[in-house]
């Protein structure tokens, strides 16, 4: 076992990560991986062994939905640290079964109160994409612990405490690196050599580490006892805060790298200012005999999964198309939806944004006649205008989309007493900037970069501009579904504007196309978002439906692969499954408090 001592300019701190090639003594060996799993007693699925097993320990132990959805997110903190943990953000859905009433937390990060449209510009043009994210620039006042805290506070029985132990033990024990981590961590190796901090964590000997080897992250583990000990004021206030706001306005990068980290606006006033916004109403539409709720915005998710669903509807019974029409129709909804979406959608704080307009049926029907049978749509396809619905009419001049990162992570937990939570969390790219805060073991996001550097239309207005204070649009959809006012099931991903498409193709193929839930999590996935090829992955090209829509003039582009959904699902006896990825991301992780068949 190897020390490696974390070095951040120009001092030598004290060590932060322990690497070694076995499982250290206290450890355990990872608890195997599963797809699906039926069972009563409250299921958990995420997309790592660890986090799933941290869920279902609280579970068992007698803690709720709640409990066990901030216990695991806390080991993905740990264990999938380049697209989660503290230094981030998320959205949170919780469906309360007691009141039968659907709650939200939106958790996303903000930018600091002296930030304006020009944040991403120098000399007056944008930064390059990549300059941008590795920076300190980039970095969003952080939502994720407030949001915990949020959760524990209102539906939750156990303290911050007690839901952050398991993740601690992962942190001081250790987890096994995997392909998924480790093809990760390469693909990062170019920025996260250049801060000292972080290649200490994840550099061990200045390499990714192998896999079947042993991470252990001591300052996290110091860093969560620090939250449990002193509540999550300590990160927004304090030493700890400190810390966040002279990494990100002083970047740690190695001198000899050449990197130019631009440093960031973020202070500690914005932090100790941040709250959580819990208030607000989910966005719901009705789905033949379902309840579909979701994240209204500043997420963009609930309103364009909700108007595609919308539109589809409004065209008749999705389950009696043919594969190819079922197919054409599911993405040229993503297109409209997307188009809708780009020009609208931004902080309802910062932003008038028509939530209800967008998810009307008046205004679904006027954009689902835009679908023809016979031929598809072209894109850059232009908005229309929901607050004055016209048949067919759009709004002039169409919205380009705008790049989001392909990362964050999704998990979703019920419990027996019939509670759900669906939770989306990220720090945005894969990686976040890349800067870790030194001595505190968590990566810092690069969300503010989800804004718009630019007005994506010249002359239109942009409702994703920055701005003081605001939160930049996402695309995180963690849903609930009811039927008949109970539970039925709950779903969500991650991937950017891709989790707006997976989460609709989840959602099609299990209430509409006969599909189970692990069957429409493992279906084959395409995603159109008002581009003029649609991205899908290569079994999906495979399809035999895939001449049809070319026919209908579809075009294509492949990708490896698109999101990693997981999903709970209640089976009429009271029995719950648990859904997770069998491939993608090196497959998932699903489990029941006491497995059945």
């Amino acid at each position: 076992m190897r020390a490696l001592a974390r070095l951040a300019p120009p001092l030598l701190l004290t060590t932060a990560l322990i690497w070694s090639t076995a499982l250290p003594a206290g450890a355990a060996a990872p608890p195997p991986k599963a797809p699906e799993a039926v069972g009563r007693g409250g299921a958990v699925a995420t997309v790592d062994a660890d986090a799933t097993a941290a869920g279902i320990e609280v579970l068992r132990n007698g803690g709720n939905a709640v409990d066990a959805a901030v216990a695991a997110a806390a080991a993905l903190g740990v264990t999938e640290p380049y697209s989660s943990g503290i230094g981030g953000g998320g959205y949170f859905v919780y469906y309360d079964h007691a009141t039968g009433r659907v709650h939200t937390i939106d958790g996303r990060e903000t930018a600091g109160r002296t930030a304006d449209t020009g944040l991403f510009l120098e000399d007056g043009k944008p930064l390059a994409f990549a300059d941008a994210v590795t920076s300190g620039l980039s970095v969003g006042v952080p939502g994720t612990p407030a949001t915990w805290d949020a959760a524990l506070r209102q539906w939750g029985t156990r303290s911050l405490a007690q839901a952050l132990e398991p993740a601690e033990r992962i942190a001081d024990n250790g987890f096994v690196v995997d392909e998924t981590f480790r093809g990760q961590t390469a693909d990062n190796q170019a920025r996260f050599k250049d801060f000292p901090a972080t290649a200490a964590l994840y550099l061990p000997g200045g390499k990714p580490p192998e896999v079947g080897s042993v991470l252990r992250n001591p300052d996290l583990a110091a860093t969560y006892r620090l939250l449990a000990k002193d509540g999550v004021k300590a990160f927004y206030r304090g030493k700890l805060a400190e810390d966040i706001v002279n990494t990100l306005q002083h970047p740690p990068v190695d001198p000899a790298s050449g990197r130019n980290a631009r440093p960031g606006k973020v202070d500690t006033a914005d932090l100790a200012a941040y709250r959580v916004r819990a208030d607000q109403a989910p966005t719901h539409v009705a789905h033949g005999a379902y309840d579909v709720y979701s994240m209204a915005p500043s997420s963009s998710g609930g309103t364009t999964v909700g108007e595609a669903l919308n539109i589809l509807e409004d065209g008749g019974d999705v389950a009696t198309y043919s594969g190819a029409q079922y197919y054409h129709r599911f993405l040229e909804a993503s297109r409209i939806a997307f188009a809708d979406r780009n020009r609208w959608v931004g902080d309802p704080a910062s932003v008038d944004v028509p939530t209800r307009q967008l998810l009307s049926e008046r205004y679904a029907a006027s954009r689902a006649c835009l679908i023809s049978p016979d031929h598809a749509l072209t894109s850059p396809l232009a908005p229309g205008d929901p607050r004055h619905p016209a048949d067919c009419a759009d709004t002039g001049q169409a919205v380009a989309e705008p790049y989001e990162g392909p990362n964050t992570t999704h998990l979703t937990v019920a419990d027996r007493w019939g509670n759900i939570v669906s939770y989306t969390l990220t720090i945005e790219q894969t990686g976040g900037s890349g800067i870790t805060v030194p001595g505190r073991g968590f990566l810092l996001n690069n969300e503010l970069t989800d804004f718009d550097f630019t007005p994506l239309a010249p002359g239109v207005p942009d409702p994703n501009l920055p701005g003081p204070g605001k939160r930049p649009r996402s695309s995180m959809s963690p849903t609930v579904v009811l039927r008949d006012g109970e539970p039925f099931l709950a779903t969500g991903s991650p991937g950017g504007a891709t989790i707006i498409t997976t989460t609709l193709q989840v959602l099609l193929g299990r209430l509409d196309r006969g599909l189970s839930l692990e069957q429409a999590i493992a279906a084959p996935r395409a995603s159109q978002r008002n581009t003029a090829a649609t991205q899908a992955e290569p079994a999906f090209l495979a399809l035999p439906e895939r001449a049809g829509l070319e026919a209908l003039g579809h075009a294509f582009t492949a990708v490896a692969e698109i999101g990693a959904a997981t999903g709970v699902e209640r089976l009429p006896d009271g029995r719950w499954v648990a859904a997770a990825e069998p491939v993608r991301r090196g497959g998932g992780s699903a489990a029941v408090v006491r497995p059945a068949r």
